[in-house]
């Protein structure tokens, strides 16, 4: 029974925040930021943004909700704020330069600076953004605590759910690794017009964000 519960807590959590992390799809995003960068340090920074990654959600899991309650954010709030960043990131990236001066010039970035870039905009908001963000604090909110009637029930339930934030952590690492290998198979023409697409996919899923927070906002006006 508790190792059921495990696996479906582990299906319920990775196949709610696979599709909207979208590693596959960020991949070719993240390597416009790193291009320059040499193979060791890309991989570091791919390394960064997957332990980055899964410590946002895991924090998003344990207390995202009593942070919110205690700022007093609600979940639309939090859409709101968090798609426009999305959308601008998406937007900045659509209208990015392929041949502006600075990128024409093959300076890599040294680590300090690929560090800092690791956590923002990388990780934050391009990998786990308000969208995986308030998925994972509404399946924590959609969670009845069982600590007292069944501990160790409770505790496979915590055991499936780390182990699916791990699985999607893993997945960001293993793509964002290998997006040069992608960008080899693709083409740098075809890796451009991936990069745009996705691009604009992003900036879309910001403004899509941006409603379902309006949307609920609207809702919750009194009639």
């Amino acid at each position: 029974m508790h190792l059921t519960n495990a696996v479906n807590i582990f299906i319920t959590v990775f196949a709610a925040l696979f599709p909207i992390v979208n590693p596959l799809g960020t991949a070719p995003i993240f390597l416009t930021f790193v291009r320059r960068c040499s193979p060791q340090v890309r991989e570091r920074i791919a390394r960064s943004v997957a332990i980055y990654g899964f410590l946002l959600l895991f924090g998003s899991l344990a207390i995202g909700a009593q942070i919110l309650l205690f700022f007093g954010i609600s979940l639309p709030i939090l859409r709101v704020a968090g798609g426009l960043v999305v959308a601008v990131v998406g937007w900045n990236i659509l209208h990015e330069d392929e041949n502006a001066p600075d990128k024409a010039q093959g300076v890599e970035l040294d680590e300090a600076r690929a560090q800092d870039e690791a956590f923002y905009p990388l990780t934050l908001p391009l990998t786990v953004g308000p969208g995986s963000i308030a998925a994972t604090v509404a399946l924590a909110a959609g969670h009845t605590p069982t600590w007292k009637t069944d501990p160790l029930f409770q505790l496979s339930s915590v055991l499936g759910a780390l182990a699916g934030l791990l699985a999607v952590s893993l997945t960001v690492y293993f793509s964002f690794r290998e997006a040069p290998t992608l960008e080899r198979v693709l083409g740098k023409t075809g890796t451009n017009v991936l990069v745009r697409l996705f691009a604009f996919i992003l900036f879309a899923i910001g403004v899509q964000i941006i409603w379902l927070g309006v949307e609920a906002l609207i809702i919750q006006l009194p009639r």
